[in-house]
């Protein structure tokens, strides 16, 4: 979807939309309107019981400018900036389909500041995201898809506001196209293969192959891959827009099982096409990097993706196996479908050996039972400092990505205990998500501020959200971004 910013509303066929604050709905005043239809607007909106409140639009047709037009009412609430982008997702929603292909927003006359015009554009562009490259049939032209919106009257400041928004809508774009493509085109090769074009962005891009890995003793990683006929890799990203002004950098490590079988401890058939994104952290983590790229963030961010596929073949590892990490310590493979956190633990300690970061935040969609406990409206919150959650609770709250903090401690961590090895991979069913998050502590290098982000149930959708629709979220990217934006970025 294009976004452009005019002086003036274009000629030619287009839908047009308005902008109300809550509760004033009756001051609508739409430029160009004809007389004779002003009593009837009244009634349509008053129909539609429209107040202004985020996100709601209310729709009719009139004469404007003498012409017949589309016009559209869109609610931005208290007129915040994340009400805005509601406003323009839903905008968005309601056309994408409509046979309408261009859309003018007008913004004169409206106390919108240049933050919240881009957020507006950014929900349109975010709602209006679809991937169909492998449809063959082309749509009739009579439900042609919205492919054009143009913002009217915008305050001076806009377009750098919206470079800044695109960068970010690009990157969440990027993340949906990873997790939508199935696990035959997206495998740990073709995962590195899609991301290196970062490199023109300046991004430095690292890759360990199976040899190297195995060098380094990441037997946990290692293990989960070896019933696959698709080699493993470790993926590392690095983004330093300080000039070398940040010698440690915020480390983004990814869990990136491009798919989840459950190898031995295999999972039912019903539902496991689903498990192509298992490898959704990994791709939040790439597209933050490439939203950070884009935008020129000044902050030192290197993002590491464990990639593997957890395969049931002739040499998969069994239950019961005791694999050695990178770190030395020696676990208990309990339950092969346990496998991320194991991916996990080669990547953290081999993030912390490399690059010494003092902060890490991980992303993984780890756990069901996440997904038991919050559903898919908030993604769980793990850390070991207040202040590191603090941070990300802040950032997820001003996103759209919302997070809720779980707590980590002792009797938790007991849980994991084995008598043969350091550790089991998994504990008794109940605290499931908690005990994972025990796991990949135990990793963890003791001064090192750690989260752990269980995005499971959020980044793939069932039905459509506010700037997305169903399939690929793209949860994590937005929340990132603004996380180094407001504690990194110098």
């Amino acid at each position: 979807m294009r976004l452009s910013f005019a002086s003036a509303r274009p000629t030619g066929a287009h839908a047009l939309a308005l902008l109300v604050t809550g509760g004033g709905a009756g001051k609508v005043k739409v430029a160009g309107l004809a007389a004779e239809d002003a009593e009837l607007v009244a009634a349509a909106v008053a129909g539609a019981r429209f107040d202004g409140e985020a996100g709601t639009v209310a729709e009719f047709f009139a004469r404007v400018d003498g012409t017949p037009c589309r016009v559209l009412l869109v609610g931005v609430g208290a007129g915040a900036p994340v009400d805005h982008e509601r406003a323009g997702a839903a905008l968005t929603a309601r056309l994408l389909k409509s046979g309408a292909e261009k859309l003018v927003i007008d913004l004169s006359g409206t106390d919108s500041t240049a933050e919240a015009a881009a957020a507006l554009g950014a929900g349109a562009v975010l709602r209006g995201w679809h991937y169909d490259i492998h449809r063959t049939r082309q749509q009739p032209k009579s439900k042609a898809t919205l492919a054009e919106v143009v913002l009217v009257g915008a305050p001076d400041g806009s377009d750098a506001a919206w470079a800044r928004a695109d960068a970010v809508a690009q990157g969440v774009g990027f993340t949906r196209e990873l997790v939508t493509e199935p696990a035959n085109i997206i495998y740990p090769e073709s995962f590195v293969e899609r991301c290196l074009p970062l490199k023109e962005l300046g991004v430095e891009i690292t890759v360990l192959d199976e040899p190297a890995m195995c060098k380094l003793g990441m037997g946990a990683l290692l293990g989960v891959a070896q019933g696959s006929a698709r080699p493993p890799r470790l993926l590392v990203l690095r983004w330093d827009g300080t000039g070398g002004g940040q010698d440690a950098p915020l480390a983004l490590v990814g869990k990136g099982v491009t798919f989840d079988t459950g190898g031995i401890s295999i999972k039912p058939a019903a539902g496991m096409e689903d498990m192509k994104w298992d490898m959704g952290g990994a791709g939040a983590v790439v597209g933050t990097i490439k939203a950070l790229a884009l935008r020129k963030a000044k902050a030192h961010v290197v993002g590491v993706c464990g990639l593997v596929e957890n395969m049931p073949g002739g040499n998969a590892q069994r239950p019961g196996d005791v694999v050695t990490s990178m770190s030395g310590q020696t676990i208990e493979v309990i339950n092969t479908d346990a496998e991320g956190r194991l991916v996990l633990s080669d990547a953290l300690a081999w993030v912390q050996k490399v690059h010494k970061p003092r902060t890490i935040v991980d992303l993984a969609t780890l756990t069901g039972a996440m997904i038991i406990a919050l559903g898919h409206e908030h993604g769980g919150l793990f850390a070991n400092d207040d202040s590191l959650a603090d941070q990300l609770l802040a950032a997820g709250k001003a996103s759209g990505d919302p997070l809720w903090r779980f707590p980590l401690g002792d009797a938790y961590n007991k849980l994991l205990d084995s008598q043969i090895a350091d550790m089991k991979n998994v504990g008794p069913r109940y605290a499931g998500s908690i005990t994972a998050a025990q796991f990949l502590q135990r990793f963890v290098n003791d001064g090192v501020r750690w989260a752990h982000l269980d995005i499971a149930g959020m980044v793939w959708a069932d039905k459509p959200g506010a700037v997305w629709d169903k399939g690929a979220t793209g949860f994590g990217v937005r929340l990132l971004d603004r996380f180094v934006a407001d504690n990194f970025e110098k």
